[in-house]
């Protein structure tokens, strides 16, 4: 049967990924059922989108109920579940105004027009260069692929935005280098996802957010994957005490549903964007608002920032058991339930492979790392079945 769907998927659908041979059907807690029945335990979570799990009953009826009463009616008017979210989300960051969007890329997108509003009204039109980092993934609009620091992504599009210069994550004198009297703003992920699992390290973090003060630069942090509780914080930069001018979110803000967000500081909020500036039909609308409300509602109910600690230094210790044991496995890194083994001699793709044989679903990271961020409701036993299954996806 899963043949059978995949040959009319290919027919219809551009072939812009490469999936693996599984249909998906449904969910249940921690685990995905393709439409053979056949059970999978999932680390992928949807790119770390599913922090909660799948069939969350008061998570799916919240949605429920708001899809009974109004899903959409334009920003031109408010909704309560628009007020609602934002406040939460302001609450949870202790940043100043939210605009919610669609994805992850449209809140970058929105985070860079907003920079160079800043600066703009600030210091006028020649002040308008932003530093990025090598190694880094922001998305794949046009604007979010020129501050990512990848070629791959990068060359078939060119050219793209102007006035990005790329810098070394985790090197400071790099970043000085790269700062001219047109610089704006800095923008970089917490912890790099897509670069292999990356955190930033504190005196790097810490410095240049005083160089942002310095120059008078935005610091635009990028929490799309690394924040929602994934590190055992509601957002990777509150372990570090350094707080964003900008910060972006989504996948696990909306459990599921299509909604991003870009969250300015005081600075930011009341010197860059005005009404006029920038805009979005879907964004925000009851639905997914609805959902934001309620994921946040059930961090706080089922205490899963406390919970991720746990079970994160659980998965830390059982991944660096793994390191030890294979060599083949250079290292671990990450945090939290956001973690990434580095392979070395063998193709990681191989391995995920095997691994989805063995009903386990995880993902890659960059060409050689193989990623874990499951969903933050996972339990030990879940980590040590998930151990189970990968080491018989090594042999």
């Amino acid at each position: 049967m899963n043949n059978a769907y995949i040959d009319n998927a290919e027919a219809s659908i551009l072939h812009t990924y490469n999936r693996y041979p599984v249909v998906f059907d449904r969910g249940e807690g921690v685990h995905l059922f393709d439409t053979e029945g056949k059970k999978y335990l999932d680390f992928a979570a949807g790119i770390a989108v599913q922090s909660l799990g799948y069939g969350h009953k008061e998570y799916t009826q919240a949605l429920k109920d708001q899809i009974d009463k109004l899903t959409h009616i334009s920003n031109l008017y408010y909704t309560v579940p628009m007020m609602e979210a934002a406040g939460k989300v302001v609450k949870a960051s202790g940043l100043s105004k939210v605009f919610f969007t669609n994805s992850g890329t449209e809140a970058i997108e929105g985070a860079l027009k907003a920079a160079r509003k800043y600066s703009y009204e600030k210091y006028g039109e020649e002040r308008y260069e932003i530093i990025a980092m090598n190694h880094s993934f922001h998305g794949r609009s046009l604007g979010a692929l020129a501050v990512t620091g990848n070629e791959k992504y990068q060359a078939p599009f060119r050219p793209l935005l102007p006035g990005v210069r790329f810098a070394d994550y985790n090197d400071l004198e790099s970043v000085k280098e790269q700062i001219t009297k047109k610089t704006c703003a800095i923008i970089m992920e917490t912890i790099q996802g897509e670069g292999g699992i990356y955190p930033a390290e504190e005196g790097f973090l810490k410095g240049v957010k005083e160089l942002c003060k310095e120059h008078d630069l935005l610091l635009i942090l990028d929490e799309i994957q690394c924040g929602m509780g994934r590190t055992g914080y509601m957002f990777a930069w509150q372990e570090y005490g350094v707080e964003p001018d900008i910060m972006t979110c989504a996948k696990a803000i909306g459990c599921g549903v299509p909604v991003g967000a870009f969250v300015l500081g005081e600075k930011a909020a009341e010197g860059s964007l005005k009404a006029g500036d920038h805009g979005t039909t879907y964004g925000g609308n009851p639905f997914v608002c609805a959902a934001v409300s309620k994921v946040f509602d059930l961090y706080e109910k089922e205490h899963i920032l406390e919970h991720v600690r746990t079970v994160g230094g659980y998965l830390t210790e059982k991944l660096d058991g793994l390191a030890d044991r294979y060599d083949f496995l250079k290292e671990r890194r990450g945090k939290g339930l956001m973690q990434g083994l580095q392979v070395t001699g063998r193709p990681v793709g191989e391995i995920v492979t095997r691994a989805l044989e063995n009903g386990l679903v995880i993902i890659t990271a960059g060409s050689d790392v193989l990623r874990f961020v499951p969903p933050l409701v996972i339990t030990e036993a879940d980590v040590d079945d998930m151990i189970e299954r990968l080491e018989r996806a090594f042999v």
